[in-house]
């Protein structure tokens, strides 16, 4: 990943960095991210927050703090900037090729695209489709 290339962080990924859970996080990658931070070329796409909130009204997560302040305290800490969801993105995230049908993972990787960012990601399906679409996805480990 070089230096200087924006960083869009998937859900999980931001999740566990905001719950400080770095044991998914190589040393490099940390320090990748930090210094994408420092630099405001780390983002988020702004469905994230959609799902953190799903996961947190589902039960399958549980927040220290209501679920809005919980977000903002949690894009806060992280440095990350919210990439808003728009029009480019919207239809971009319905013609990704042989790509599953989570419409989440759809405008995320969108986002990513559209801000020319490298996806960080553990999710399998979005890795393979990387290759397949020609985005840019990497593996936290």
């Amino acid at each position: 990943m070089a230096s200087s290339a924006a960083i869009l962080l998937d859900t999980h990924v931001w999740l566990w960095a905001a719950l400080g859970d770095m044991t998914h996080f190589r040393r490099k990658t940390i320090e990748t991210i930090d210094e994408a931070a420092q630099e405001d070329r780390l983002y988020l796409a702004a469905i994230s927050l959609w799902e953190v909130a799903m996961l947190e009204s589902k039960g399958r997560i549980r927040l220290t703090l209501p679920c809005a302040d919980w977000l903002k305290q949690a894009v806060r800490g992280t440095g990350v900037t919210v990439a808003p969801l728009d029009i480019d993105i919207a239809a971009a995230s319905c013609t990704l090729t042989g790509f599953h049908g989570d419409p989440a993972d759809r405008l995320i990787v969108a986002t990513a695209v559209h801000r020319n960012a490298t996806l960080l990601t553990e999710d399998k399906n979005i890795l393979d489709s990387a290759k397949k679409n020609g985005f840019r996805a990497t593996r936290l480990k």
